[in-house]
């Protein structure tokens, strides 16, 4: 029977988890561990002593950015960033979704985004996010600012071989 490390390491297709001697570089460079439930190096332990509960529920896990602070930091180059997206990816396998709701509905918006034109269009990325969540109006007063300032465009961007970018889509789905 497969561990959550082993499993958690066989996704990540990287440096193993076992190589974190919990320095907290990660932690202390992370811009969102103040609001985390459980800071990164935490998570780390959690998934090393099998608590795999506890961190698929966690908010933490929806709440990483995947700026890469934690692996620039790491003296072990352990990529926490990834496997925050391999959580992320087993807590919706399990049923278990996200303890942050909207944030899952801001993930599923942002990677339909990529596989439409293989590149983000943040007009239509927020529409989707937005009707999604029902929250329709919270913000909009942003918009003519953004727009203005050239944050959004009208027409999208596209990437030369979008076929490529579907192929990529289909080929992790078959995982």
């Amino acid at each position: 029977m497969e561990t959550f490390l082993e499993a958690v390491n066989k996704k990540i297709h990287g440096v193993p988890l076992q190589a974190c001697y919990h320095c907290r570089k990660c932690s202390a460079g992370c811009p969102t561990a103040p609001h985390m439930e459980y800071n990164p190096n935490k998570v780390i332990k959690m998934i090393q002593n099998g608590q795999k509960d506890k961190v698929l529920n966690s908010s933490t896990i929806w709440l990483c950015l995947s700026c890469e602070t934690c692996i620039t930091r790491c003296p072990n180059q352990v990529d926490i960033a990834r496997m925050m997206d391999v959580l992320r990816q087993m807590a919706i396998e399990s049923g278990v979704g996200a303890h942050e709701p909207n944030v899952l509905k801001f993930h599923e918006a942002f990677l339909a985004s990529i596989k439409r034109g293989g590149r983000i269009n943040e007009m239509m990325m927020t529409v989707h996010y937005k009707l999604k969540s029902g929250d329709l109006l919270s913000d909009v007063a942003m918009a003519p600012g953004m727009f203005l300032k050239g944050k959004l465009a009208l027409l999208p961007p596209r990437t030369k071989d979008v076929k490529a970018v579907k192929n990529i889509f289909e080929k992790t789905r078959s995982k």
